[in-house]
């Protein structure tokens, strides 16, 4: 694993011939990605990105939060 600031590169992973990938060790313990988690796949004409659901929902909760009128 290289740490860049606070960015990360964690090494080059494949796609299987069913669509899967593993997520690298160092990567997993970096983010406590544990089996069974459930991931957030986003994408743009740029990438993919992936975040624990979990964090993904919390995020939107706060932006609605937010936005109530009080």
């Amino acid at each position: 694993m290289e740490k860049k600031d606070e960015n990360y590169i964690f090494g080059v992973v494949k796609v299987g011939d069913k669509g899967q990938i593993v997520i690298p060790k160092d990567a997993r313990i970096q983010y406590d990605i544990k089996p069974g988690d459930s991931m957030m796949l986003l994408g743009d004409k740029n990438g993919l990105a992936m975040v624990k659901t979990e964090l993904f929902s919390s995020l939107v909760g706060q932006v609605v939060e937010g936005l109530s009128i009080k």
